[in-house]
């Protein structure tokens, strides 16, 4: 995983480390490098709250290797709050669509070597 310690330490904290363009201030998640909106590569960091809703997941019934005690899980993508950004990360124990409505409330509670931990709300 090479997603840096600043981000890492926010995922842990249950939020989301996003830049804030300064010239138009669009904001990106923290892996790009230039503004999609403006094209400026002058950014400055912003903590965004780890709340979102649920856009699309799949669910992991044969869990890849590092994932055995998940399974089965989601692997999902969240809208931030009120931002148009959107993360992905796995919610663990998910066995069923009926478990995670497409729409429900999720938020970052942990990042670990396999990625952002969410739990539904």
């Amino acid at each position: 995983m090479s997603a840096k310690p600043e981000f890492i330490e926010a995922a842990k904290a249950g939020n989301v480390l996003a830049r804030k363009c300064t010239k138009c201030n669009d904001l990106h998640l923290a892996t790009v490098y230039f503004c999609k909106k403006c094209g400026s590569k002058e950014f400055e960091d912003s903590i965004l709250k780890g709340t979102g809703k649920v856009v699309t997941y799949t669910i992991m019934t044969v869990p890849p290797a590092g994932f055995e005690d998940l399974s089965p899980y989601a692997w999902v993508v969240m809208e931030l709050g009120d931002y148009d950004l959107r993360i992905s990360g796995f919610l663990a124990n998910i066995q069923k669509p009926g478990d995670l409505p497409i729409g429900a409330a999720v938020k970052v509670v942990d990042f670990d070597d396999r990625g952002i931990v969410l739990e539904k709300l």
